[in-house]
């Protein structure tokens, strides 16, 4: 494929991002490669003038009538059937953000305002992409160099690849590139099988990829969870997987999602999904640990109400905050998460409570557990703001020490419980 080195106006990337959308649905393997194979995003040019082969794309009776529109269709992509695309299959009349939201919480009609100016993402592209040429090299001999590069945010258009390389999700593909295909070969067990159905119509319902059953997003999703449930019988399925695998699915095809759903289950969120939620217990301790020391007033009041961990933080923990944060500043805490693990979710725990209630007026506002609780789940934009949770989760002191002693502390105040539980219930 012939390269294309150019600078793109908003609108030429708005179309290429519509383009690439469109060929994504179809699970094109073939564009896939091209798009990784690409000096930088803007190669994708010369690719979306040409019309995929059907041998190429999945047969799913989900794709199947795209793929035979598209088979019709004149070679060149014009933007007004790029638009037209866009806009089929709405549940409102509107088109899409930038995100790919039709409307809830998470949808944001306008352009970023902030940023970075075109030519610097354009350089950071580069940058990456030489990275991630010589990746190994990086992690081992530069990680500080791929850390800063992290915090500073992954452009958009290589994000996809860096989310695989940095979870580890392309060493468990390379390593294993039959067992995806394989679990979904598989039947499953019939009561995951019946939960993940009742679940995929919940996620993100606003969102073009999963607004109906019809729409390739759902059937990916379940597929991606069922594989899952038949890879690791003994894991099966939690429902906080679900959000997890739909964030990812946004942003990758359905393999690359599945593996890195099984490296993030179990390099970061190891023993989460478990049923009896013992580690998430010891985290939510470990993060009232850290509170007390990093904002004692803040501690005594969760304290004062009764506001035990396991109310506010459970969810942040299980889903990663997929279902917390606004999106632009949920993809830059991603990049974080990814490449410096778990502690980036303590850190940003910490930096919401600090936020809702680090000041006299704030907790004088939550006398009782209740306005304490809503308060949490409801925090103010600006404490969610990007730019500002971004700059004090990666400015919190909090050292590998601090970490380490409320593990070993926690660990053993959640075993003792659980001992004295069992105890209990054998009497």
């Amino acid at each position: 494929m012939k390269l294309i080195h150019l600078k793109f106006s908003n609108k030429s990337l708005y179309v290429l991002t519509a383009v690439w959308k469109k060929f994504r649905y179809l699970q094109s393997e073939k564009f896939y490669s091209s798009l990784y194979a690409s000096d930088y995003y803007g190669a994708l040019t010369s690719f979306s003038l040409t019309k995929p082969s059907p041998s190429t794309m999945t047969t799913s009776s989900a794709n199947r009538h795209q793929q035979n529109r598209l088979n019709h269709e004149d070679d060149a992509v014009s933007e007004c059937s790029v638009a037209s695309t866009l806009l089929e299959g709405s549940l409102i009349s509107t088109a899409p953000d930038r995100h790919g939201f039709l409307g809830g919480a998470q949808y944001s009609p306008e352009p970023r305002n902030h940023g970075p100016p075109p030519e610097t993402v354009l350089k950071r592209e580069r940058k990456w992409l030489k990275m991630l040429a010589q990746w190994n090299f990086y992690m081992e001999k530069n990680y500080r160099k791929v850390k800063d590069r992290c915090r500073k945010g992954i452009p958009m258009s290589i994000r996809p690849k860096a989310w695989l390389y940095l979870c580890g999700g392309r060493v468990l593909m390379e390593r294993h590139p039959h067992v995806y295909d394989e679990c979904l070969r598989c039947d499953g067990n019939p009561k995951y099988i019946e939960d993940i159905k009742k679940d995929i119509h919940r996620q993100f319902p606003m969102h073009e990829m999963f607004s109906s059953e019809d729409k390739p997003g759902q059937q990916e999703l379940y597929n991606v969870l069922k594989a899952y449930t038949v890879h690791f019988p003994d894991i099966g399925y939690c429902q906080a997987q679900a959000p997890v695998a739909a964030f990812l699915l946004m942003h990758m095809p359905a393999v690359q999602a599945f593996w890195c759903l099984v490296s993030i289950s179990n390099r970061y969120l190891e023993d989460y999904y478990s049923p009896t939620m013992e580690v998430v217990q010891r985290d939510g301790l470990i993060l009232q640990g850290l509170l007390k020391k990093v904002c004692p007033p803040v501690y005594r009041h969760l304290k004062k109400v009764n506001a035990e961990p396991m109310f506010y933080c459970t969810e942040w923990f299980l889903c990663a905050f997929t279902r917390t944060l606004p999106w632009d500043t949920l993809l830059r805490i991603w990049d974080i998460f990814l490449c410096e693990g778990v502690k980036v979710l303590f850190k940003t725990s910490l930096v919401i409570l600090i936020g809702c209630l680090g000041t006299a007026k704030s907790r004088k506002q939550c006398p009782g557990l209740c306005e304490t609780l809503d308060r949490l789940r409801n925090p103010p934009e600006d404490v969610l703001a990007e730019e500002h949770l971004i700059y004090n989760v990666t400015r919190l002191d909090i050292s590998e020490q601090d970490f380490q002693e409320q593990h070993q502390k926690q660990a053993k105040k959640v075993k003792m419980n659980s001992v004295k539980n069992t105890n209990g219930s054998s009497r």
